[in-house]
């Protein structure tokens, strides 16, 4: 497939973006390392860390093995940063500090010792380099909430000469952050950025117009990353959960010490919480789009717990572009847009592709963002054949770019859905969608429609395939696939050619079927296991253009 000429000018434009931001990162850290820098004395207060801990994991650094990103670094009593590390995920977790956290189920003396160990490590090795992994913005900003977080696990008996290093490099790091935030597209890295420089402005001394300002700053960079509906402009489920993680601590840390709030934080909070709830399944874990991997459950419920909006979910989120159909215990949530160039280094080619749980359990869904994984599998998962929709001759929606400077965007492809959602006499609740992504290549618009009857256990499909008027379609035959990516936990037993019974550990089963056409079983690979990505299956119906341009089937709840 040639490369658009549109296509070619937004790589340029996005790549010499990114040039001129390299230039000013740089720029800002050369300056800041010729600044005196005023340290301070002391830490005012460590903010709360939500996310779960565990204790395995902390008696496993205090043996020297460090179980992260899926990966184990045995060090052999060396500092991990002065041996080899096994991926650029694992080096990312150990430099951020965020498994700090876990050594607090194991807060000894001996435990407290070691942490120590390894900061001053970090600090004597890459403290004032300024370059590689741990300099990565998103690495500094996990890592002074790290730090900040768990400072009482690392002064907790603290030497008055590390008590000072260590200041003195936080008091650094959030100067660096600072000084590049302006150079930062505008995505969750910024978003990070803007967090950790209000919550160190509260947890450091220093003086209230200063904690006014930085609190100024997060709240323009919150009124244009949370939109209207509550959602990330980034389209991703997860982008939000993590978003509250941080802006909860943060919250709390402003009142307990007496401090005005930035006047959108808790707007923002409390319109993020229904967005969260939209894309929450009847199993509890969150919807598998743009990204969304595996949720631990500790992590989401020490939310939600401080949740008080309550009430139903929404049925569309009509700025993030997802529809939600529920009917008694069955709930299908379906993508019925795309993001924007800028806003989509991590997005999937996933328009018009649906999820669905019934009961306790997870059924059809996508096969979900690979959370620690090499970028083959990245780039595999984010393709359209990953996503339960259609496909047209093996090719995505939208493309992913394969610049190294303008970065993985997903280059359209998709530019306009049009949606129709409404009851009809029956009170059945249908959604019908159609979207652009396979016009310019192949002349074709695809157009899908599901039902959801009132009692829930029965929905009604169909994908089709059409040449808008004026409009010449591509003469060679092309294949279209519609896939359904099944849940691991789901088992699939065939019924006929044209149907499949999918049953889960429970009991509850679904039968699939598609009249007068073939279902297919194939393998598949879930990326968004907690373990890593796992062997599934999918079921697909494969047809041929011009000949056959449309299919139907259904889903009904099987005694």
């Amino acid at each position: 497939m040639t490369m658009r000429l549109a296509d070619r000018r937004r790589i340029l434009a996005f790549g010499m973006r990114e040039i001129w931001r390299r230039m000013c990162r740089r720029s800002a850290g050369m300056r800041l390392a010729l600044t005196p820098l005023p340290v301070p004395d002391r830490l005012i207060v460590a903010p709360t860390d939500l996310r779960s801990i565990d204790p395995f994991i902390a008696e496993e650094i205090l043996e020297g093995r460090y179980p992260l990103a899926g990966r184990v670094l045995e060090t052999f009593g060396h500092s991990p940063f002065q041996v080899e590390l096994p991926s650029k995920a694992f080096a990312e977790r150990l430099h951020s500090f965020a498994w700090l956290r876990h050594v607090r189920a194991n807060k000894t003396e001996e435990a407290c010792d070691h942490a120590r160990d390894v900061v001053a490590d970090w600090i004597t090795l890459h403290g004032r380099r300024q370059r590689g992994i741990g300099w990565e913005p998103s690495v500094v900003a996990e890592r002074v909430v790290a730090w900040l977080s768990h400072s009482t696990v690392l002064l907790q008996g603290a030497e008055a000469g590390f008590y000072r290093r260590f200041m003195k490099s936080l008091a650094f790091q959030v100067r660096y952050l600072r000084k590049i935030a302006g150079c930062i597209p505008a995505d969750e890295t910024r978003l990070r950025i803007r967090i950790a420089l209000a919550m160190a402005s509260v947890s450091m001394p220093t003086r209230a117009a200063f904690i006014r300002r930085e609190g100024a700053r997060l709240d323009r960079e919150l009124e244009f990353q949370i939109l209207a509906d509550g959602g990330h402009l980034s389209r991703n489920p997860r982008s939000m959960l993590d978003a509250l993680l941080d802006l909860l601590p943060l919250r709390q840390t402003y009142i307990n010490l007496g401090h005005d709030l930035p006047q959108k934080l808790i707007p923002t909070i409390d319109r993020i919480y229904p967005a969260l709830r939209f894309f929450r399944h009847q199993d509890g874990d969150l919807a598998l789009f743009n990204g969304a991997t595996a949720t631990p459950a500790s992590e989401l419920m020490s939310v939600l717990r401080y949740d008080e909006s309550g009430g139903k979910p929404f049925k569309a989120l009509p700025h993030m572009n997802y529809h939600r159909l529920t009917a008694e215990d069955t709930t299908l949530i379906v993508d019925t847009g795309w993001s924007e160039p800028e806003f989509s280094r991590t997005a999937h080619a996933g328009c018009l592709a649906f999820e669905l749980s019934s009961g306790r359990n997870r059924f059809i869904v996508n096969s979900g963002s690979p959370k620690f994984s090499g970028r083959g599998h990245r780039k595999m998962a984010r393709s359209t054949a990953a996503h339960s929709t259609l496909t047209l001759s093996e090719t995505s929606s939208s493309r992913i770019a394969k610049s190294k400077l303008a970065g993985p965007i997903l280059l359209p492809g998709v530019s306009d859905v049009t949606i129709d959602r409404r009851d009809d006499a029956h009170g059945n609740d249908w959604l019908r969608a159609t979207h652009d992504g396979y016009l310019k290549e192949f002349g074709y618009l695809y157009h899908r429609e599901i039902g959801l009857n009132t009692t829930g256990n029965k929905i009604k499909g169909h994908d089709r395939l059409f040449v808008p008027d004026g409009e010449e379609a591509s003469d060679e035959r092309l294949v279209a696939v519609v896939r359904f990516h099944i849940h691991p936990a789901i088992r699939l037993v065939r019924r006929d050619p044209e149907s499949v019974v999918m049953q889960a550990s429970d009991g509850e089963k679904w039968l699939f079927s598609a009249p007068g056409l073939e279902v297919m079983i194939d393998e598949d690979i879930f990326f968004a296991d907690v373990s890593g990505p796992r062997p599934s299956q999918q079921l697909a119906i494969e047809f041929t253009l011009p000949e056959v341009t449309e299919i139907r089937w259904m889903l009904r709840r099987a005694d």
